[in-house]
């Protein structure tokens, strides 16, 4: 299905029936990563999973977080979507960390996995090999995340919604950004994930299941 919001032609997929919950994936990738998971939720919530903008079957246009963010906000009110759950994955959990700092009533509760608060939260090896592919390729989506998010702790404590944050015990986020992002917002829980990496327990896979069903 498509919808135009925001000024960009976004392509979801909704499935199930339930209370409703929205899947944002990561950077480079679509709703695809979702597929085993989706399917699994699907038994217990209203899944939709779109793709972001310049993703997948989506619309291109000026990559930005805020504008991404705006984005899922339109698609949420086109839809009368009521109280979304937000599960968002690296970049679709910055995403859904902005919506929850400026729009603090539009959403239930807010999941996000490997997710960073500036691009220094990223490992100093995997933040080297960015740079040295960026100056390669020139990829808008290697600039996007050598540039953004720039979001303060103050911000963070404006979420008056219940977030659970999780982290794989191998991730390409720092374990220590990623407690410093927990003990910002109110009202939060930390998973780290032993032996898990940045994607390896969400992209095709069913895992996060169980942990969103006991958070929901």
């Amino acid at each position: 299905m498509e919808i135009t919001v925001n000024g960009i032609n976004l392509y979801y997929e909704k499935t199930g029936a339930g209370v409703p919950i929205i899947l944002l994936h990561g950077n480079g990738e679509d709703h695809a990563i979702f597929d085993k998971l989706a399917e699994k939720l699907s038994a217990d919530f209203t899944v939709y999973a779109p793709d972001s903008r310049c993703h997948g079957k989506s619309g291109a246009g000026r990559l930005d977080y805020a504008l991404m963010a705006e984005d899922v906000v339109g698609f949420i009110r086109a839809l009368a979507i009521k109280k979304p759950i937000l599960y968002g994955f690296s970049d679709g959990g910055i995403i859904g960390l902005l919506i929850a700092m400026k729009y603090p009533d539009i959403l239930s509760k807010l999941i996000v996995s490997g997710v960073n608060v500036n691009p220094f939260g990223l490992k100093i090896g995997f933040l080297l090999s960015t740079v040295k592919q960026y100056l390669k390729k020139r990829s808008a989506f290697d600039r996007l995340m050598l540039t953004q998010p720039h979001i303060k702790a103050r911000e963070l404590d404006k979420i008056r919604i219940p977030v659970l944050l999780t982290a794989g015990e191998r991730d390409l986020i720092r374990e220590k950004h990623t407690k410093r992002i927990a003990n910002a917002i109110p009202n939060s829980k930390l998973m780290i994930l032993p032996g898990e990496d940045h994607g390896s327990y969400v992209a095709h896979s069913d895992q996060l299941y169980t942990i969103i069903k006991n958070f929901c």
